[in-house]
């Protein structure tokens, strides 16, 4: 850095001793030019002690300054050689006198932008003030000269102690204007940010990382910040870090992911993921008290035997796997080699304790606020990492951190519950449309899985909550999941179809949909119960008198019953038949091709059992 600024500096100061000795040789404008003299001659003696103090100068501000000098002194020169002109020669060389004092001008702006620059960049026994005011070049830009002052705090040593209100201040920009967000970029704030983060007090840590969350507003941003090493960073923030800088890392890391998926595979390399699932497990599953803990080789009294047993006792494992987690003293590398030298059956439970866990030590002792905003901050994370990646989900579904979303959904309060709950959103969402997921993660004899489906369950029972809406997308995606033998599932999802908003039975016949169509391959049982459950009254109603954003899927809902299951003589009494010849003479229904194919089909079929 300091040879770049040499390199920088370099060129004004040839310029102003050729201005300067210029100066000497004039036959016009002797006072002018002396006064331009004196100027240059304090400009130069500015310069050197820039150049002199090139380890402690901040590039950007150093690197623009300079170039306005250099043309300042370049179009000096020129008139200054203008006015070396005599006889005949000075005769005919216009030279205006206004051109003269701008020069001048200028000359004092750039003697004002060194002072500014040497000011900012000193140690801080040597500062004036807090403010050292704004420099001439940054007049029309005055947040320019502020995001230059703050950024060169933070890339000065001498300046430690002002690192976290610089910090700081740099947050309330970046969160105060878009514009401003964009600037801290472009000017070099990143890395600076990154190393305070790293290296910083706690308080600088948590501003620098907030900072960083703010600034990743767009793809570009993100992707700048990702390529100046955060992930890195961030990681080993989440594993050695102090709680209130890991809560303030992990909602850095939701955003970075929602405003940019790209950069999940950057974390998801770094072990970003493996760090938060063991902040969300921590004192989250062992104090989950409805699973008894019992032997695999036992049956206890009162529990029959099946299903049921299995999950208990696969529960079992991943409470004791995760309570292992407090004993286990050793570095994670050694857990490696411990995992590298043991049986195929020893390197998978090391494999889970791995995953699960981190350096916990004393993190029972903070404070229980700061240890619910992390496991929100860990949760909504998750959220945004797992969307849409498969390889993330994955990840997820098989560190058993399904288990703790659902402890987290049925026991957790406010964000816990609500980012807890979304994270399952997405994860069920790749699911539905990854097959290989859906059966190793989703499979019915899974613990894991059943204890998801019955929060979910219980979110659409109750039917009165913010999780409603999210709850009963879950549980949609899960539709191709489910045994015959599950019979808990339709009946809640059809009275919802009878609710007052219209967004949660649009929400519900979507999701009953997944459950009726062709690809399920239950469809027959499940438009059976939907009928039993009396979807096909609350469907009608919808299609007739309901918004478009619950026709549509209404409708549709009603084309799969007729095509599934024609003969219920629930469909006659219900006049279905006239529903569908009803929908093919509505123009907003025959815009969509699909739609008027599965319509006809559904009623050619219907005709043959109905009249």
């Amino acid at each position: 850095m300091a040879d770049i600024v040499k390199q920088i500096l370099a060129r004004p100061i040839q310029l102003a001793d050729q201005l300067i000795t210029s100066t000497d040789y004039v036959c016009s404008f002797k006072q002018d030019c002396a006064d331009i003299k004196g100027k240059t001659e304090k400009l130069a003696g500015l310069l050197r002690q820039a150049a002199r103090a090139s380890n402690d100068l901040y590039e950007r501000p150093t690197r623009r300054i300079m170039d306005d000098i250099e043309q300042n002194l370049d179009k000096t020169l020129q008139l200054v050689t203008k006015c070396r002109a005599s006889g005949l020669q000075r005769l005919f060389t216009i030279i205006p006198a206004a051109a003269i004092r701008k020069s001048s001008l200028q000359l004092e702006n750039s003697i004002g932008d060194v002072s500014w620059l040497l000011r900012v960049s000193s140690p801080n026994e040597d500062r004036d003030d807090v403010f050292n005011g704004l420099p001439p070049i940054a007049a029309n830009e005055p947040h320019l000269c502020l995001i230059w002052e703050y950024i060169a705090i933070l890339c000065n040593i001498a300046l430690a102690d002002d690192w976290a209100d610089a910090a700081g201040s740099l947050v309330s920009m970046a969160r105060d204007n878009e514009k401003y967000g964009k600037l801290i970029i472009e000017e070099g704030g990143i890395p600076p940010l990154l190393k305070l983060a790293k290296e910083g007090r706690m308080e600088g840590q948590e501003n620098a990382a907030r900072a960083v969350g703010l600034l990743g507003r767009d793809p570009e941003s993100v992707e700048h910040i990702v390529n100046a090493g955060v992930c890195s960073v961030f990681a080993k923030i989440l594993k050695e870090g102090h709680m209130r800088v890991q809560l303030v890392v992990a909602w850095a890391v939701s955003e970075l992911a929602a405003n940019h998926p790209k950069c999940q595979d950057h974390f998801s390399q770094n072990n970003a993921i493996r760090l938060l699932v063991s902040h969300l497990a921590f004192e989250t599953i062992q104090e989950h008290r409805k699973y008894t803990i019992v032997s695999c080789h036992s049956h206890p009294p009162g529990l029959p035997p099946g299903p049921k047993m299995h999950d208990v006792s696969a529960i079992h494992n991943v409470v004791a796997d995760t309570m292992a987690m407090k004993s286990v003293k050793d570095d994670y590398s050694k857990k490696v080699h411990i995992q590298s030298t043991n049986s195929k059956s020893n390197q998978q439970h090391h494999h889970h304790i791995g995953f699960l866990g981190a350096s916990i030590k004393g993190r029972e002792f903070e404070d229980p606020s700061t240890k619910k905003e992390m496991k929100a901050m860990s949760a909504r994370a998750l959220w945004f990492l797992c969307a849409g990646n498969l390889s993330i989900c994955r990840d997820i579904t098989e560190s058993r951190a399904l288990l703790c979303f659902s402890v987290l959904v049925e026991k957790g309060e406010g964000e816990v519950q609500y980012n807890s709950l979304m994270a399952l959103v997405e994860i069920t969402a790749v699911a539905e449309q990854h097959p290989e997921l859906r059966r190793s993660a989703f499979k019915p004899t899974s613990p894991a899985a059943r204890a998801v489906v019955d929060q979910l369950l219980k979110i659409i029972e109750k039917g009165d909550s913010d999780l409603l809406i999210p709850g009963i997308q879950a549980i949609g995606s899960l539709a191709r999941t489910f045994r015959a033998t599950e019979t808990r599932i339709i009946a809640p999802l059809v009275r919802l179809l009878d609710e007052n908003e219209t967004e949660v039975s649009a929400e519900a016949a979507v999701a009953l949909v997944k459950f009726a169509c062709t690809d399920n391959f239950l469809h027959v049982n499940h438009c059976k119960a939907i009928v039993e459950a009396g979807g096909p009254k609350h469907l009608i109603q919808l299609t007739y008198f309901g918004e478009q954003m619950v026709q549509f899927p209404a409708l549709i809902l009603l084309c799969y019953i007729a095509m599934h299951v024609p003969d219920n003589e629930t469909l006659g009494q219900d006049e279905v038949l006239i529903v569908l010849e009803w929908a093919l003479k509505q123009g907003h229904f025959m815009q969509d091709r699909s739609l008027e194919t599965l319509i006809q089909e559904a009623k050619q079929r219907l005709e043959i059992y109905q009249t």
